[in-house]
């Protein structure tokens, strides 16, 4: 730190000397930037501020009324302070100076004693420069651990916690939630620290650069880059309690949010490389063009894929509001960060899984994956860890993402080549009704898959209004009730009596409408194969209006 006025008052110099402050007394604390000697009393043009003055005064004997005025200029030029050295028997310049000083805001001394003024300022020119020096070395410090931190794209707990040991108090990461990502205690406890956090982190506010504001003086550097600025880190503690000088606590918040924020696009970076790898390799296992096992396995292994004895192909695709309409905004981007979003989850589940694996989007609202398992027992407890991951949080809202699985393969080109079958299960599972399950395979979709897969074939399409067209065109004039039976009935497998004993209608309101359906349908409900096509246009229908 600089030196102040009252350390340059003690200096043995200026001490044998036998100094008295006639006022300012309450600015002794001020720093003294440059000392400059003076016997012109017009020379607060010279000054740039915070400069200690030194004067014989003999200009001030001459017209000691001009005391007041030679003060109010150091102190509109910033002056730090002013000595003066009244030798002899001075009694109208020292008068003028005790009156004038009184109003002053700055420190006033005189010394009454001959003062050797090359040899204070000496003194000072070399504190500041060594202050100066120090203040280099600690930048230096600060450069190189922090550029440290960078190079080894350091997590951001340890960023933070270099930037509270460098300062000595408290950090905290927040982002523009004002949700707390990251912290470092010092001389603090948690509870304290984090207590009450989002309400008082509301109430101060969000400053330009960094500065100091709210009610608790918090002090505040942006984290981000440019307009992408996507959290703060705070000192949240005043000046008082800072034994570091605030400059030195500026300059390392400032290079800890630029280690953040440097390590943050690197590590998105990283991560946006390995998705493009990995979708570059997803695609060419799914179309092979002569790659053999032991190539696909070795260039899987690049990108982190064990070899396993077993794989198994997945697919996470966005619940669908309507069939090829999945839950994403009219904004393809946003429809892409869902996706990153979702493989960073998959990753971060994975490593507390037995299982490694290849995940890419494949297409628009789908992610594939290949799941490399070391034993087969372990194909349900990992299946369910990913189905967590990809639910997302418990607040979480749509889109969903509903997860197809293919058949276990004993090779890694064989799951590849079972991909589109796990994305026909997801396709399908998607016109279930909410069934609980956490995810689908072939043995769950069934017919239901085979329909999803023709429901825009004119001929299907057809097939169902010519097996339903009666009970449809009913349901159209309000007459609902008898595709709700039809329904009911095939549900049931033709079964009457079982219907009856359901308490669903009494067993003659109930024969009475099915011998009504049948004269709709024009077939015999009786017959197998009469049941049998209903029951499959029904299935149609019904995908189709989802």
């Amino acid at each position: 730190m600089l030196p102040t006025v009252r350390a340059v008052l003690e200096l043995p110099v200026l001490r044998a000397a036998v100094p008295t402050v006639l006022g300012g007394t309450d600015r002794l604390e001020a720093p003294v930037r440059w000392v400059h000697v003076s016997e012109i009393l017009d020379v607060g043009g010279l000054l740039s501020g915070g400069e200690l003055v030194l004067t014989t005064g003999l200009e001030l004997e001459k017209s000691p009324e001009e005391s007041a005025s030679f003060i109010s200029s150091l102190e509109a030029a910033g002056a730090a302070g002013l000595i003066v050295e009244l030798i002899g028997q001075r009694p109208r310049s020292r008068r003028a100076l005790e009156k004038a000083a009184r109003s002053a805001s700055m420190p006033v001394v005189v010394v009454e004693r001959r003062v050797r003024f090359v040899q204070v300022t000496e003194i000072v020119h070399r504190m500041i420069v060594a202050e100066q020096l120090e203040r280099v070395e600690r930048a230096r410090d600060v450069h190189e651990a922090f550029t440290v931190l960078s190079l080894e794209s350091a997590d951001t707990q340890r960023v933070v916690e270099q930037a509270a040991s460098m300062i000595g108090a408290s950090v905290v990461l927040e982002d523009l939630s004002h949700l707390v990502l990251a912290y470092a205690g010092q001389r603090v406890s948690t509870t304290d620290l984090l207590n009450d956090w989002e309400r008082r982190s509301r109430t101060t506010p969000f400053p330009a650069h960094t500065a100091r504001s709210g009610p608790e003086q918090w002090l505040q550097a942006a984290v981000g880059v440019r307009q992408q600025v996507w959290g703060r880190l705070v000192v949240p503690m005043p000046p008082a309690d800072l034994d570091a000088d605030q400059d030195m606590v500026i300059m390392v918040l400032e290079r800890a949010a630029q280690t953040l924020a440097i390590n943050r696009l690197a590590d998105r970076d990283q991560r946006e490389l390995s998705h493009h790898a990995q979708a570059g390799l997803l695609n060419a296992l799914r179309q092979p063009r002569g790659l053999s096992e032991a190539e696909a396995l070795a260039r899987a292994g690049s990108l982190g894929l064990k070899r396993s004895s077993y794989y198994v192909p997945l697919v996470f695709r966005t619940a669908l509001t309507a069939w090829g309409s999945p839950i994403l905004s009219g904004d393809p981007f946003a429809g892409q960060q869902d996706e990153r979003e979702l493989l960073e989850r998959l990753a971060k589940a994975l490593k507390s899984s037995a299982g490694t694996a290849l995940a890419a989007s494949i297409q628009s609202g789908s992610v594939g994956m290949i799941l490399s398992l070391p034993a087969r027992q372990q194909e349900e407890p990992t299946l369910h860890i990913l189905a967590e991951a990809a639910a997302g949080p418990a607040e979480a809202t749509p889109p969903g993402w509903i997860i197809g699985v293919g058949r276990l393969q004993p090779t890694l080109l064989e799951a590849a080549a079972g991909i589109d079958e796990a994305a026909h299960v997801a396709e399908s599972a998607a016109t279930l009704r909410d069934t609980g399950k956490p995810y689908f395979r072939a043995t769950d979709v069934r017919l239901r898959g085979l329909l999803a897969l023709l429901r825009k074939d004119p001929r299907v399409q057809q097939f169902v209004e010519s097996e339903l067209s009666a009970v449809l065109r009913a349901d159209a004039e309000g007459k609902g009730e008898y595709l709700d039976l039809l329904g009911r009935y095939l549900g049931s497998g033709g079964n009457k009596a079982a219907m009856a004993r359901s308490g669903y209608l009494s067993r003659p309101t109930l024969y009475a409408r099915l011998r009504k359906l049948e004269d709709l349908l024009g077939v015999d409900l009786e017959d197998a194969e009469s049941r049998t096509s209903l029951h499959v246009a029904l299935l149609a229908h019904l995908i189709r209006g989802q």
